[in-house]
Formats: C-alpha cells, structure tokens, sequence
C-alpha cells in the first residue's frame, strides 16, 4: 500500500457514518486493544522493558483516533527494517494532535527536535499523551548499541533504544514511512544493524567538494543509518584543509577549519563519524610541491611522483605534525593512514630500483630486511602517531605486507579495496591472521570519476543483487567462518576523483544515489532482500 492507507481509513469511518451504522465504529475501537501501551497485541516475543510505559504521569491529550482497527503496511524504509510484528489499530500519524517527546535534559533531545522540525510537530519535555512520538533511552545491556524497537499503538509512537544512536534510527523509520504513507501503522519494529561500520568514502583532493555538498552528504548518510564518512584529505593534485602548522602545503580551493568543524558537528547530530586520511607515503604530490627536498628518488635519481622518501626522517615529522594538528579537528575514534600504492613497491625489483631505500632498510632493521620492511615500519610509526591520540589506525590493505622482518603493529584495522598489486593477497589471508576489514571491494564501491583503468562506474542494482560484505574481492565470497561482523567490520562506497572534471558535484550526486542507498540496504541487513530491485527503487523514492 502507498499514501493511501491513512487516507482510505478516513473514507471507510465516513462511508459507515453515512449508512448509519454506527456500531462498526465502536467495533472498529475495540479492536484497536485499548490499554496496554506496550508492546502486546500480537507481538508475542518482546523483550521484557522493550517499549514500556513512561514512570512519569501521562497526559490524557487529544482523544485517541476513531479510525478503524485494522493490520497496517509495514514500514516504508530504506534500510528496510529486520522485524516487523503489525497488530489491529488505528495507526499513528502526525496530525493527530501530538508532539515530539523528550527530557528536555536528557541526551535524546537534539534527536527529538530534529524529529520535531522534520514532522512538523511542537516539541515537548512530556509527559507523553495521546499523539504524541515518545523518545527514550532504555538501561538494557543485552540489547545492542545501535539497536531499536519502535512501538505504535492507541495513537501514539514510542521509540526506546539501549543508546541514543539507536534511537535516532527508530526516527528515521518514523520519518522515512511517514513521507511514504503519511502515518505509522500499529505494530512493533525490532531492528539492528548487521555491521558496526558503515559508511561513504570521498575523494576530496582530487576534486573540491563544498561544505554545503559534503553536509547534504551527510543528511543522506544519516537517513540512510550510515554512520561513518571518511574524508580522503591529500592526494598528488591537492591538499584539501586548512592547516596552521604547514599552510605551504594547502591548496585553492579547501575546506577551512570553520566548514570541517560544521561538518563534523553536523555529522555528530545524525551519529556519524568523520574519519579523516592522509595518505602516506605515497600520494603525497600536494605536500612534495612545497618540500621537493623529501621526494623519493629512484635509483638513476628521478623524482618519483607523491612518494616521500621514508628513509628520511625529516619526511616522517612534517606527515606526524599534520596527524597531531587534525586530531582535535576530527575527535572520532578512527584514523585513515593510506600506505597504498608506494611506488617503490611496485617495483618489480624494489632493492634495485631504490638502493637507498634498501640500505637504509639493512641498517634499521637488519641484513636479511629490504624495502616493505622500510614501509612496514613507516606506517607503524604513524599508527603510533596516531595512537597518542586515542585513534585507531586503518590501512589500505596494499599497505600491508606478507613476510618480512617488520611486522605490521596492533591495533589497526585493514581497509581491502583491491587484489592487483604486486604481492598480493587474499582477504582470507588476512582474516586467518586475526586482522579485522573493512570492505571497500573496487569491484562493486568504487565509483571512479571519468572511468579509468577499466572502472566503470558501479550501480545500485548490482550492489542489491550481487554484493554483500563477505565479498570483499572480486565477486567471490570469503568463507561463511570468516565472514561474521566481528571479522569483516562492515564496508563503505566510495568516490574517487581520478579524472575530476568527469563529473560536476551535482552530478557524482545524482550518480551514487541509489548505489548508496543499496549498500546501506546490503549493510545493514546482507541477506537476500525482500523486495525486487525494481520495488526497491521505487520505495527509495517514495521515502527520500
């Protein structure tokens, strides 16, 4: 059913008016199950304290609507929710008479008078009454952090959660189906997420996004219960954010330090983290132009093009600078290293190519080590950056090496995008050695601007249909042992500016629009989904 069901509800009261039966009407109540404001009426497997009634006195407000009793639709959201049990009842919309409640001092009141704004509904401190959508906090350990139930019933919504993330995701199936059908039907949601990180990845550097485009971002992020956005800061073509220790290296145009706290603020209010990336030692071009003096040179003494030379320690203290100057700018608690793509390790012969590279490998780290030992240990000493912050590194998985003498430091977290470069290695490899990933899998996320080195650009249908977070590489899936949340993280959908000028910003917007949306629905629930992807598409519509 569509935006119809609240209106057809109105039509059958009038139609039983008209032919004065009366009686129905009465009927009609009684089946809505008058009383318990809880969870029951059919649910038959609640929680114990999942949706019970507030401690406070409640007031008695509008009546309740005199619509007939009947099972409603299911929610209309995009990610479709996990559970849903519906019961007889009016249902709930947002004109009858209610309000947004919340302790006025409580966490969840920036959440309410969002919802608030969005509904167009007054807020209120409460107590809840008749109409009104009722947010709260509930002390359940056993329910995960960012998981919900919402509750419709006798003419009012509830929505409690085990934290204010999990709240704030109930407000988005609340909102999301009311804008599709213009009311909630009574019954009971029961939703979680699958993966705790979820998110969309921007190439900034490559392409100047305003502050206005990456908050709109960030409203799409937030109704869609994505919860991360990592910004790609420096690449060869630029470095994107104001910075007060190197303001030689900051590009025209940037984001200021103004804009990016709005952004992260923002991103807060809809329970994002922004997760900031320098990229080193490669991709560094931006940073080269103002210190040419820390370019890596190859062995005929070429300049290697945004390779820094890791040998040098002058090079190691510019990059920890910019790690220790940004860690107040993006307080959330991971941090994006890069160590792609150094291009003394594409080398076919590293040691030969870069003979400086490997002598100061023997003299560091012993006769038998050579150039991915020199790296190991240069990302090792940013993770150690990093750590003083209280971050937790993530890596490129091609910044990761097999063997060696230098092992990769603990605790970081393996961001797979690819399987192409010299050395590679298969997610499972990782996963065998106890490593946690994130899947960026370049073969479904990558969404790659004017479509080079064979990308194409990724659709949403495919995402739906044929992708899930045990496909980390490729189209193969990784073992179902080694797919469980606790060792693949979850994923993110990423946009990359290799040809910037492919694509305006209203247009990589227009562009990624439904592969977001598909690798939010595949995200947060990676079984087959319900809906064909024709439906899907169309539901997207409805509730943006």
């Amino acid at each position: 059913m569509g935006r119809d069901w609240l209106n057809g509800s109105r039509l059958l009261v009038l139609c039983a008016a008209l032919l004065g039966i009366a009686a129905v009407g009465v009927v009609a109540l009684a089946l809505s199950g008058g009383g318990d404001d809880g969870d029951g009426g059919g649910d038959g497997g609640g929680r114990a304290g999942d949706g019970a009634a507030s401690t406070a006195p409640e007031e008695s407000g509008p009546p309740a609507p005199k619509r007939p009793a009947r099972l409603g639709p299911a929610p209309a959201a995009v990610p479709a929710v996990r559970d849903w049990r519906p019961v007889r009842g009016p249902g709930w919309r947002p004109d009858d008479g209610g309000r947004v409640v919340a302790d006025a001092d409580g966490s969840l009141a920036d959440e309410a008078r969002l919802l608030a704004r969005e509904l167009r509904m007054p807020y209120a401190e409460g107590p809840a009454r008749n109409g009104d959508v009722e947010l709260r906090t509930v002390d359940d350990p056993a329910t995960p952090r960012e998981a919900y139930v919402l509750t419709s019933r006798d003419g009012r919504v509830r929505i409690t959660g085990s934290s204010d993330a999990g709240v704030f995701y109930g407000t988005r199936t609340l909102l999301q189906t009311v804008r599709a059908r213009g009311g909630f039907a009574d019954g009971v949601v029961r939703d979680r997420p699958d993966r705790p990180q979820r998110g969309f990845m921007l190439d900034i550097a490559r392409k100047h996004f305003d502050a206005d485009w990456i908050e709109d971002r960030v409203r799409e992020l937030g109704d869609l219960k994505l919860n991360q956005l990592q910004l790609h800061l420096s690449d060869d073509q630029a470095f994107r954010v104001e910075s007060d220790s190197h303001p030689e290296i900051v590009s025209k145009p940037h984001l200021t330090k103004r804009e990016v706290r709005d952004i992260v603020r923002l991103a807060a209010s809809r329970h994002i983290t922004v997760i900031p990336e320098i990229d080193s030692p490669g991709h560094l071009g931006a940073v080269l132009r103002a210190h040419p003096d820390l370019q890596l040179r190859n062995a005929s003494g070429a300049r290697v093009q945004g390779a820094v030379d890791i040998a040098n320690p002058k090079a190691g203290k510019l990059v920890d600078e910019l790690l220790a100057e940004y860690a107040e700018l993006f307080p959330g608690p991971y941090w994006h290293l890069g160590g792609d793509e150094y291009r003394a390790l594409m080398a076919e012969d590293p040691g030969a190519a870069y003979p400086k590279l490997a002598a100061a490998a023997r003299e560091r780290h012993g006769a038998d080590a050579g150039v991915t030992d020199l790296a190991t240990a240069w990302l090792n000493d940013r993770a150690a950056a990093v750590r003083k912050h209280g971050k937790t590194p993530q890596v490129w998985n091609d910044g990761m090496h097999r063997g060696g003498e230098v092992k990769p430091s603990e605790q970081r977290q393996v961001a797979y995008w690819t399987g192409k470069e010299i050395g590679e290695r298969q997610p499972e490899e990782y996963l065998k050695e106890g490593w946690r990933l994130i899947n960026l899998n370049d073969e479904y996320l990558y969404y790659v601007l004017g479509e080079p080195n064979d990308f194409t650009y990724p659709t949403g249908e495919r995402i739906y249909e044929r992708w899930t977070p045990a496909v980390v590489r490729g189209t193969g899936s990784v073992p179902d042992a080694l797919a469980g949340p606790d060792r693949i993280l979850g994923g993110r959908f990423a946009v990359w500016c290799d040809l910037s000028d492919a694509q305006t910003t209203a247009q990589v917007a227009k562009g990624i629009r439904m592969p977001l949306r598909a690798t939010a629905q595949k995200l947060w629930d990676p079984r087959d989904p319900e809906l064909s992807w024709a439906d899907f598409r169309a539901l997207a519509d409805q509730v943006d």
